[in-house]
């Protein structure tokens, strides 16, 4: 109960630092700051750590110049996290479906349950595709409403509609699945993300033992 209403009390803080003080650097660092710290410590996670660490030097800067007021519309900068990040996303996911990879929430799913029958296989392909189809409308959206509506509609969609959209997608697609798909053991939000974690271990070693090969 006490999450949900610092939750809800973030979001509502959000949208109208947004559309309100956008430039000050108390919306900067309480509207963009968790978003990009869980993007750059995904990267770091991963083993881009070159990357994330390039990543948060460009954050900072442009949020500096924001802040100063050298030019830099703080609207480009929010624009620039949500869509961004979402398409970023959608790439992500995107790529996992090429032929002869595996899709990101198959890999997840198999990680909870050890073994994915073909009908689990199936399903798990459909729900990252739909997981890219969500992202990419996002973007869009997102992109529409900056360049086409007041800023402050697009604050409401970036900082309010998201949240809550990202929420019915998880709660649909858990609901779904064991509706349609009973073979799939209930698992909890804790199994999910160690699931998560793994994964992103596994990658993280991925990379550094290719970059070992590449010294060799």
């Amino acid at each position: 109960m006490i999450g949900a209403v610092l939750a809800l009390g973030y979001i509502v803080a959000s949208h109208q630092l947004t559309a309100h003080a956008g430039g000050s650097a108390l919306a900067l660092l309480i509207v963009l700051g968790p978003l990009v710290g869980v993007s750059l410590s995904g990267l770091w996670n991963s083993g881009q750590r070159s990357l994330a660490a390039a990543g948060a030097a460009l954050a900072l800067a442009l949020m500096v110049l924001v802040a100063r007021g050298n030019g830099i519309a703080p609207q480009w900068l929010y624009l620039l996290q949500h869509a961004g990040i979402h398409l970023a996303l959608a790439l992500w996911f995107g790529l996992t479906l090429r032929p002869g990879h595996q899709p990101l929430i198959s890999a997840l799913a198999e990680r909870v349950h050890g073994h994915l029958i073909p009908t689990m296989a199936v399903y798990t392909r459909q729900v990252t595709q739909a997981w890219v189809l969500y992202f990419c409308s996002i973007a869009t959206a997102s992109l529409g409403l900056f360049f086409g509506a007041d800023f402050e509609v697009w604050s409401l969609l970036a900082n309010v509609i998201t949240p809550v959209l990202s929420l019915c997608m998880f709660a649909g697609e858990y609901l779904l699945r064991y509706r349609l798909h009973p073979e799939f053991e209930r698992v909890g939000l804790l199994e999910s993300i160690k699931a998560y974690r793994l994964h992103q271990a596994d990658r993280a070693a991925a990379v550094a033992a290719a970059q070992r090969s590449k010294l060799l």
